[in-house]
């Protein structure tokens, strides 16, 4: 796979790998993505639009530069201003984020200005560069001193500065996401109309979106943090009516499945806590439809709980063959999931 290093949600030429529930590997463009879709299904995104989560400013008690990436909070309450950060030292996404510089030495009680924003650190989380932070100040001052001041997270594998078009998605609605739910810049509105089309609904549930990498393998390790989300009453519903009914439910994006496997078919506000791998068993979500993710993300681990290991190497091997695009502008993966067979339950 290759990186995708242009941010176009929807390039003409995006392409779609299927692993369907017999372990069967296919290769289509991703605008005949309804044509996977059968009567009675019900696709359900995440409608969290991303926040300008990366914040430059200074270590007041040294005067040093640093930046500070919000990762995760505890609910989605416009109140709560205590944030999970990931700080690094002097520096912008040009560089790999693997090669970042630490922070300057943080302890709690150390206060930061960032921009327009003033913050103190709580605690250390046990890793360097990991901290619970306080923003101060009233709701309303803090997000918009994240609005004027933030920028949004990225990588060194896209050149040039995003912009927050660049990373919402055609359904984004309350802002909550660190990084957007990339899986969903599959969709627009025409794939949505050829989706109901085929007689299939759609809904949707707001889950905050965490980091994607840290640049630091003990830190990635412990990805995905604890991550709130929000399921509407008339998701819930939805998905018991396609439940009953025999149809499928179709989770665009890793978040999405989190969230639903987390709440298992309840509405309400939670905090996903889980991670979901080979061992995981499903109890909501029928196929996922993806980005394409490197072997060591915990992404890739979460689809390790659609099928087993033959069929991801199957996948991987196309990938790579095809020159497939990654990250969260590249291509796309539809995984069926697969019946346990007595072999796997026992790996």
């Amino acid at each position: 796979m290759i990186a995708a290093d242009t941010p176009v949600q929807r390039p003409p030429g995006a392409r779609l790998l299927v692993a369907d529930a017999a372990g069967q590997i296919a290769s289509l463009p991703r605008a005949a993505l309804p044509e996977l879709i059968r009567p009675g299904d019900l696709m359900v995104a995440n409608d969290a639009a991303t926040l300008p989560a990366s914040l430059t400013g200074v270590h007041l008690p040294t005067g040093r530069a640093l930046e500070v990436r919000l990762a995760a909070r505890r609910s989605l309450a416009p109140d709560d201003l205590t944030f999970q950060a990931v700080v690094f030292g002097e520096g912008d996404h040009r560089i790999r984020t693997e090669d970042r510089p630490a922070p300057p030495p943080l302890i709690p009680g150390d206060h930061l200005q960032l921009g327009p924003l003033s913050a103190v650190v709580e605690a250390l989380l046990g890793h360097p560069r990991l901290i619970r932070l306080a923003l101060l100040g009233p709701p309303d001052e803090v997000w918009a001193g994240i609005a004027r001041h933030g920028r949004a997270v990225q990588y060194a594998h896209v050149a040039g500065p995003l912009r927050l078009w660049d990373i919402w998605t055609p359904v984004a609605g309350p802002p909550a996401a660190f990084e957007p739910p990339s899986a969903g810049f599959a969709l627009d509105w025409a794939m949505l109309k050829a989706i109901r089309a085929k007689g299939a609904s759609f809904v949707t549930l707001t889950h905050a979106a965490g980091l994607s990498s840290t640049g630091d393998p003990a830190l990635d390790a412990r990805l995905p943090l604890d991550e709130p989300y929000r399921i509407p009453s008339v998701t819930a519903a939805a998905i018991a009516w396609t439940r009953a009914e025999g149809g499928r439910v179709i989770a665009v994006g890793t978040t999405v499945v989190r969230a639903l496997e987390h709440a298992r078919r309840r509405s309400g506000e939670g905090l996903a806590d889980q991670r979901l791998g080979p061992e995981s068993r499903l109890s909501v979500v029928d196929t996922i439809l993806s980005g394409t993710h490197e072997p060591d993300t915990s992404h890739y681990q979460l689809l390790r709980a659609f099928t087993d290991d033959a069929t991801l190497a199957a996948a991987d091997e196309a990938l790579e063959r095809e020159a497939y695009r990654t990250h969260e502008f590249g291509d796309s993966v539809w995984i069926e999931r697969r019946a346990r067979t007595a072999s796997r339950v026992a790996a």
